[in-house]
């Protein structure tokens, strides 16, 4: 019973994984290079993020770098805008294009001078990310990432089984035998490496499946809250005109950092028609878990505060939700845990490529074996009476 219960879990193991070989290492090597997507972005694209100024040196008011932008982009709707809390980097603004991700163009608070102009649908992590999510192949690639997430699932299931070691091999399971032969060496490194990031590679795989299944996400709006999750749309406006006011930004910004003073990111998101209301988020920086966001809505035509939607009155299911993004990429506790998702998801990509050479190696002895028998039979009513093992 025992054996057969190993047998299938090889041959699932096998087959899984030579079918979603391919698709696992593409979504593990991105996923890698998108865990440190916000300390290499301004690396890549310094113009685009960083500008200098001068100690004491004041922004101008946001309102009037949003009529520059509205006149060097008179075609183009400004759809969010990002303020980041370090003093010396650029504001962006989006702007709606027939892509979806949109034109930014980053503009120097202090001096109003556009630094750089880019369309997110070219911009390296861009491009990343499409891959990673899936294979930039729009709806046909999400399913097959997807599924291959599952059968990668699986596949680590299935390993774990045929790792679980015995009392003769329970040293050779723990530890990779560095000066072995490369056939060896190879087993180890997907064997031993694999058992001992599997936990983390499980959960990872498992928060994945959240983008590619609506079922999923609401899994744990169920878990938590009883219900589905309630899609929440920004308020209407209170008022329904307003006079023309040069500082309605500006004022938006002052009323945020005095509702939420806590350092963090601020996103505006203009609303998509003129009678709901502005939508204001701020990540709180001081938080223990990283993803802890507020949201302020404002009045369009006055800035006056509409209503407040604080992390600390989200429901439980929510709050279980905002967690899923940081342990997906390993942003949940800063620096150290992205290391590990780093080394994490690094090993996760190699497993492909070690588990195609243990196959291809146990081909190449099948085929050895096989041919040391057919010159066995060949000789037995020959003059020479030998049997031939290779």
């Amino acid at each position: 019973m025992k054996k057969a219960f190993k047998k299938i879990a090889s041959q699932l193991h096998l087959w899984l994984g030579i079918i979603s070989g391919l698709v696992v290492f593409v979504v593990a090597l991105t996923g890698c290079i998108l865990v440190f997507e916000d300390e290499l972005e301004p690396v890549l694209y310094p113009d685009f993020h960083v500008v200098k100024a001068n100690a004491g040196e004041r922004r101008l008011p946001l309102d009037h770098l949003k009529s520059i932008i509205a006149y060097k982009f008179p075609k183009n709707k400004i759809q969010r805008i990002t303020i980041e809390p370090d003093h010396e980097r650029t504001i962006i603004f989006n702007l709606k294009t027939k892509e979806k991700e949109g034109l930014s163009a980053a503009i120097d608070p202090f001096t109003g001078r556009i630094t750089a102009v880019r369309d997110e649908h070219e911009a390296f992590f861009g491009v990343v990310l499409r891959l990673h999510r899936y294979l930039c192949l729009e709806d046909t690639g999400k399913v097959i990432t997807g599924i291959s997430c599952v059968m990668f699932l699986v596949i680590m299931i299935t390993g774990l089984v045929l790792w679980w070691p015995n009392r003769k091999n329970q040293k050779q399971r723990f530890r990779i035998k560095w000066d072995a032969k490369f056939k060896r060496l190879n087993w180890d490194l997907h064997a031993v490496f694999g058992f001992y990031v599997l936990p983390f590679i499980f959960l990872i795989a498992a928060t994945g499946l959240v983008w590619s299944y609506k079922w999923v996400n609401n899994l744990i709006y169920l878990a938590f809250d009883g219900k589905p999750q309630v899609i929440r749309e920004a308020p209407a406006n209170i008022s329904l005109n307003g006079a023309e006011n040069d500082y309605l930004l500006e004022k938006i910004l002052a009323e945020t950092n005095s509702q939420l003073p806590n350092p963090g990111r601020i996103l505006f998101t203009m609303p998509k028609t003129d009678s709901l209301s502005i939508t204001v988020s701020k990540v709180d920086d001081n938080a223990a878990v990283s993803n802890i966001v507020s949201f302020l809505y404002f009045d369009k035509n006055n800035g006056n505060l509409v209503s407040k939607r604080l992390y600390e009155n989200e429901s439980r299911g929510m709050k279980a939700r905002r967690l899923v993004y940081p342990i997906h990429t390993g942003n949940i506790w800063g620096l150290p845990t992205k290391i590990i998702a780093f080394v994490v998801a690094l090993i996760a990509a190699s497993l492909p490529v070690t588990g195609v050479i243990i196959w291809l190696g146990k081909k190449v002895k099948g085929k050895k074996k096989v041919r040391g028998m057919k010159v066995a039979e060949e000789n037995e009513d020959g003059l020479v009476r030998r049997r031939v093992v290779v």
